[in-house]
């Protein structure tokens, strides 16, 4: 596994070669559940992750929790934290009043996104009148106000509003010349899916690390919502066999674990710079896989 040793940023770390294990956390919007993400944090500290990542809500909504949240982490755990940012509803001074905000609590690395509109990820896409269109402005403006380390989306699906997959790709592209050092991808369910964006990115230039995003299963409904939402292909052999244990909450865990570590297996096998784990704000499954994996000891 990879850590961040004391004074080198995580560019640096993923550029050595080393493969990264990360998990992403996401602000809830009550005193109660913010209660429940520090119990949630303090599980996985004990695995020693590479990053963890802190989500904005839909539409930028929980931007000032988001930040506080992963500047929490920054001062009171030994993790890694990686902050998001939007360019949802924001201006361009808005937006580089939050970088500010990273960069004060110690926060040097930034997943710069375009974000979801308010509508959800197939809602058009408006940008705020003084605010940036795409993606890649955002990583250019972030790199231009200091020295941040920059991750960026990938889609092994397409995002919603791309034309088509190669479309998709060049604009991936776009993202690492305007400076993204590492991208994470939206969550998916085959290994063949996540190869066919390597050669298509590859095709394109792209040379940064692109770490494939996993989410354990908990709960079939919910799961198959998510994937309608993002675009994300759940496939139908898979759907097959959660049918079968659907009414009964642990084997649906037990077998979201099993699916999550076959494909975490092929992934790495395949070569894949790491693996970073969409929790849910719940440790268990996402634990599961990882002692699965033979990665709690490390």
């Amino acid at each position: 596994m990879t850590h961040t040793p004391s004074g080198a940023s995580l560019a640096e770390v993923l550029r050595a070669g080393g493969r990264s294990f990360s998990f992403e956390l996401f602000p809830p919007k009550t005193d109660e559940g913010e209660r429940a993400l520090w119990k949630t944090v303090r599980d996985l500290e004990l695995l020693h992750p590479t990053f963890v990542s802190v989500t904005y809500g839909a539409g930028g909504s929980t931007r000032d929790r988001t930040v506080r949240i992963t500047a929490e982490i920054a001062e009171q755990t030994s993790m890694v934290p990686v902050g998001h940012l939007t360019c949802v509803g924001a201006s361009r001074t808005e937006l580089e009043g939050v970088i500010r905000e990273y960069a004060e609590a110690g926060v040097s690395t930034i997943l710069a996104l375009r974000g979801d509109p308010p509508g959800g990820p197939t809602a058009e896409w408006t940008p705020h009148p003084d605010g940036l269109q795409h993606a890649d402005e955002l990583v250019a403006l972030i790199k231009s106000m200091g020295d941040f380390t920059v991750g960026v989306a990938a889609f092994p699906d397409g995002h919603p509003s791309s034309p088509d997959l190669d479309a998709d790709a060049r604009v991936l592209a776009a993202k690492q010349r305007a400076g993204a050092d590492f991208a994470i991808t939206q969550f998916f369910f085959r290994s063949r899916d996540y190869a066919d964006l390597i050669s298509r990115a590859t095709a394109q230039g792209v040379t940064m690390p692109i770490i494939p995003g996993l989410m354990p299963v908990t709960n079939v409904a919910q799961i198959a919502r998510f994937a309608e939402l993002s675009g994300a292909a759940f496939p139908p052999e898979l759907a097959a066999r959660f049918e079968v244990v659907k009414d009964d909450e642990i084997a649906v865990c037990d077998l979201g674990v099993e699916v999550a570590v076959e494909l975490s297996n092929e992934l790495l096998e395949m070569g894949a710079p790491g693996l970073h784990f969409y929790t849910l704000n719940r440790s268990t499954s996402t634990a599961q896989v990882y002692e699965a994996l033979g990665l709690g000891s490390r």
